[in-house]
């Protein structure tokens, strides 16, 4: 996906040398793929200054986060809260060129979505446009819903051209006229995986969307030793270890995780370990409870990296069951799916989003429809069974990964766009 120039690229020199990357928050345990990319592209000499709307809520942190080198700058998360920073920006702010321009747009945004989240934006849009943007020349948003409300607005209001990076609940819970109206504005905008691509496409002038995929750091994700694991689920003394890593939240399937679990024969023996947390943490425990699996389900909660890969390497089947959540909310590809796999560890998922753009049905893991719990209990049966079906998925899982999900090729990408 080479570019050189319009609406897909820009040549060298032309971003005016430092990007600001907008954030919905940094650091975030659950967006390592952020992280990555932004070290990998100051690796080959982008200079980058980190905007988030919020502070990190997490106390943790990945071993990326401190290697980045990009400044941090904190926009306010609620305005009521540092009233006379957002006053002395708004005052700086009308007095650029593009102000009312911006001002218009997100009038005209407020009617469609008089929400206090849509207010919220612009005031941080402000801060924006008077403290970072005079250090840089483009803005680049993660995320299309609300990072890229904020970096729109600003752009508008500085004259700065502005990009993006799409991925999953952005994308399909945010309105179509949105999604139109921002396509139209970006300079380029790219996005995880082939499904999402299609989605965006359609709604966007020709050229302006690209396939990006965030691909798997193997310097981070290093091969595992050999795997000789002969577990069957026969032995009480020895079960067969499942792992799990997503956050509790609709979208990820966990009551759909447990209601299978809940139908594997007793007699059949294993142990699943959850690593995330969420706010459905506490629900999913008490159905666990009442299906009888307390003893057999470990609740980790959020780790940093290290002991997520330690979870890998111990494990001997990883599952997810991914759906379609009610307000569209989905997953694209979910990482940990290319992190697991990496370590040459079988997967079990669903069938969803670009899940198949990764897993292979029957070659590189197992797939089930999503919310469909007997179906999602027939495979996991069948991997906790056979070891060497295992072991033959985890193989030719690994090999995809490194193959055709390598992140030097989306970096190799991104670093062209921002003119490197």
């Amino acid at each position: 996906m080479s570019v050189s120039g319009g609406p897909g690229g820009e040549a060298a020199g032309a971003s005016g040398g430092r990007v600001a990357f907008v954030l919905k928050g940094y650091p975030r345990l659950s967006e390592t793929f952020i992280a990555q990319e932004i070290r990998a592209l100051e690796a080959r000499g982008l200079e980058i200054e980190i905007v988030s709307l919020r502070r990190p809520a997490e106390g943790a942190a990945h071993p990326v986060h401190g290697e980045i080198a990009a400044p941090v700058t904190y926009l306010p998360e609620h305005l009521h809260r540092e009233p006379l920073r957002v006053m002395r920006a708004w005052r700086r702010a009308r007095r650029l060129a593009g102000y009312r321009a911006a001002l218009g747009r997100w009038r005209r945004d407020l009617r469609r979505d008089p929400t206090p989240n849509r207010a919220r934006r612009f005031g941080q849009a402000c801060v924006l446009a008077a403290e970072v943007a005079p250090r840089v020349g483009r803005l680049h948003a993660h995320f299309l819903h609300t990072p890229a409300s904020v970096a729109r607005y600003a752009a508008l209001m500085t004259g700065l051209g502005w990009t993006g990076s799409a991925h999953a609940r952005d994308i399909y819970t945010t309105p179509d006229w949105e999604l139109r109206e921002k396509l139209a504005d970006c300079r380029w905008l790219v996005t995880c995986t082939a499904a999402n691509r299609d989605h965006l496409a359609a709604r966007a002038p020709t050229g302006r969307v690209a396939l990006v995929y965030h691909g798997l750091d193997p310097a981070r994700w290093p091969a595992p030793p050999p795997r000789r694991s002969a577990r069957d689920g026969r032995d009480p003394g020895d079960p067969v270890r499942l792992v799990s890593v997503g956050r509790a939240v609709p979208k990820k399937g966990y009551d759909v995780l447990i209601a299978a679990l809940a139908r594997l024969p007793r007699a059949l023996h294993w142990r699943l370990d959850h690593i995330g947390d969420g706010p459905l943490l506490g629900r999913l425990r008490e159905q666990a409870d009442a299906a009888g699996l307390a003893g057999r389900i470990r609740w980790r909660g959020a780790m940093a990296q290290d002991g997520v890969l330690a979870a890998y390497r111990e494990a001997d089947l990883f599952v997810l069951a991914p759906r379609i959540d009610g307000d569209g909310d989905r997953d694209g590809l979910p990482n940990v799916l290319m992190e697991a796999q990496s370590q040459t560890l079988a997967a079990v998922a669903t069938r969803v989003s670009a899940v198949p753009e990764l897993v292979l049905d029957g070659e590189t893991g197992l797939l089930a429809a999503p919310d469909d719990a007997p179906a999602l209990a027939r495979l996991v049966e069948r991997a906790i069974a056979d070891p060497v079906l295992r072991a033959r998925l985890g193989a030719a899982g690994a090999a995809r990964v490194r193959s055709a999900f390598a992140m030097e090729t989306g970096v190799e990408d991104l670093a062209r766009r921002f003119g490197l």
